[in-house]
């Protein structure tokens, strides 16, 4: 009497193969965008008048919608601001980066904060608002 482990294999199931596939297919284009950006994603105010980006490599900041503060793409606490920002010059421009729905409390905090550790240059990015003409 044969069981039915005894039987030969003569087909591979691929179904787990494809699931698989599918399952990193997902996370690569989940985690592509994020890379593709290389910033943490902030939807940006918009306004008429914006400068031109400086040609110098300022100290990027990015305050999201939520209150979550960011250098460059490391999150920090508004509360060690001033021990992470103590290795960088303070005649170094700061842009920061703002979320258009986050409270005007906040963003006044981090500039108080900013400005309290002695760097006077603080600069807010926007985006250029199209012009109807």
């Amino acid at each position: 009497m044969r069981c039915a482990l005894d039987r030969d294999i003569d087909q591979i199931n691929v179904i787990p193969l494809v699931d698989v596939m599918l399952v990193l297919l997902v996370i690569i284009l989940t985690t592509a965008t994020f890379i593709v950006t290389g910033q943490v994603p902030v939807d940006l105010a918009e306004a008429k008048a914006a400068n031109e980006p400086s040609h110098e490599d300022p100290i990027l900041m990015t305050l999201t919608g939520d209150g979550r503060l960011y250098l460059g793409e490391t999150p920090i606490a508004l509360e060690s601001l001033g021990e992470t920002l103590s290795s960088y010059p303070k005649e170094r421009l700061i842009v920061l980066r703002a979320d258009r729905a986050l409270v005007l409390e906040t963003f006044v905090k981090v500039v108080d904060e900013l400005k309290s550790q002695g760097f006077p240059h603080v600069s807010l990015e926007v985006e250029r608002a199209e012009s109807a003409s």
